[in-house]
């Protein structure tokens, strides 16, 4: 078990092994919840659909979809 004091401006620090194991990161965003007298912090996780929005634009990827499943078909028929 790990201990932590609370500073003067309501920060505290998360001990580097639960930072390690939980992959945070500085600037990383934490949810802030309160169960009765326990505090919880959880990593807000980035929605992975907003992180990639835009980033393939311009880019037909179904049709490079397409066409790798008409090459492994090829390649199966050879096999036969």
């Amino acid at each position: 078990m790990a201990v932590t004091a609370l500073s003067v401006k309501g920060q505290i620090v998360i001990p580097k092994a639960l930072r390690e194991a939980l992959g945070l990161k500085p600037g990383d965003k934490l949810i802030v919840l309160r169960e009765g007298d326990t505090i919880i912090l959880k990593p807000l996780r980035k929605n992975v659909a907003a992180a990639l929005y835009g980033r393939y634009r311009g880019v037909d990827l179904l049709s490079d979809l397409a066409e790798e499943h008409q090459q492994e078909v090829r390649k199966e028929l050879q096999r036969r």
